[in-house]
């Protein structure tokens, strides 16, 4: 049996459907995530190997095609039109050819409609330090990142230079001069791209993910010479991605580390989608920032304080995500026991809503 609709007519419908991803995968129909709950496509009949070859390998280009043969998988963009961008990982499994497509709106959103509470606006103000936006994959760090980005794109006169594998967002004409590398295509590797960041005059640096020592060395070198670093890690809390980050080095360098991750951090905000009781999905986040308390807490290797000290330090901006939940319940957009399954501290969140 044929497949149905061709790649085009596919992309569009996850554009109308608003779904945040589509999955190409041998043996099944062509699947939509909507608002986090996967749908398969009506009408559509189980794909071939072949025909997933047939959809995406057009996509792409003679250099891309060498890189998935010799290593089996390959991350890249690709535009729509004037609709959208998609952001896509193309891999094997069984065998077989799969794709996951990661739908990226043109227009970026506001970092005010994000779901943050005001004061996580002051960040864009900063000209130097390190913020880190963690969370699960597929709960809102690029755009946070893209939001923030475009925010001071909007504001002031910077050279910001991001770093991407691939290139999500792109940004529109502003204040700001916007360099985007992208991997492969415009670097050979993150280590060349963020040695190389130094010598091309930036006062913003994005690095879309921290994967590596390298990485997150050169990434906090930058901050620490004064620059202003955001970045992402795929942690749950900021207590975690401070361990992360630390545990990382060998243990002879973990003293240092501190130190320097102490003097550059500026915040770490810690994202969920969370399905609402309407369609939809709604942000909730920890947040932490770094003050003098907190860089004591880093220096000392103390982070098990960490989740208190956001605990006590409300009046500071500071929230937990226990406390962000509660919020969006009292507020009738989340119900409770969804709730529950995201919290990282249940019985905090039990005991916030009673």
């Amino acid at each position: 049996m044929t497949i149905v609709m061709n790649i085009q007519q596919l992309l569009d419908l996850t554009i109308q459907r608003n779904a945040s991803d589509l999955h190409l995968s041998v043996g099944f129909p062509p699947t939509l995530r909507i608002y986090g709950e996967l749908f398969p496509v009506p009408g559509e009949p189980v794909i071939t190997s072949a025909q997933i070859d047939s959809l995406i390998l057009p996509l792409l280009s003679e250099m891309q095609k060498k890189i998935y043969i010799e290593t089996l998988e390959l991350d890249f963009s690709f535009q729509v039109e004037k609709k959208a961008r998609f952001r896509a990982n193309l891999f094997r499994q069984k065998g077989h050819p799969s794709v996951a497509l990661r739908l990226i709106p043109f227009q970026i959103p506001p970092l005010e409609q994000l779901g943050f509470p005001q004061v996580v606006n002051k960040l864009v103000d900063l000209k130097q330090g390190f913020i880190l936006v963690t969370g699960p994959t597929g709960h809102g760090k690029s755009t946070t990142l893209a939001s923030f980005i475009n925010k001071i794109n909007q504001t002031r006169a910077s050279h910001i230079l991001t770093v991407e594998d691939p290139i999500e967002y792109v940004y529109p004409y502003g204040k700001s001069l916007i360099e985007q590398r992208e991997m492969y295509s415009d670097t050979r590797s993150w280590d060349n791209a963020l040695r190389s960041a130094l010598r091309e005059d930036p006062d913003v640096l994005l690095v879309g993910e921290m994967r590596d020592l390298e990485t997150i060395s050169s990434a906090m070198t930058i901050a620490e010479t004064g620059h202003l670093v955001f970045a992402t890690l795929h942690t749950n809390s900021a207590a975690q991605s401070v361990d992360r980050i630390i545990d990382v080095f060998p243990e002879i360098q973990q003293p240092q580390i501190r130190l320097q991750l102490a003097s550059t951090l500026e915040a770490i905000l810690s994202l969920r989608l969370i399905p609402t009781i309407d369609p939809g999905r709604a942000l909730a986040s920890e947040i932490l920032f770094a003050t003098p308390a907190v860089r004591n807490i880093i220096r000392e290797g103390k982070t098990y304080l960490i989740d208190n000290t956001i605990e006590t330090s409300a009046e500071l901006g500071m929230q937990t995500l226990e406390r962000s939940l509660a919020g969006l319940i009292k507020s009738g957009k989340i119900s409770q026991d969804v709730a529950l399954r995201y919290a990282l501290r249940p019985e905090l969140l039990s005991k916030l809503l009673r």
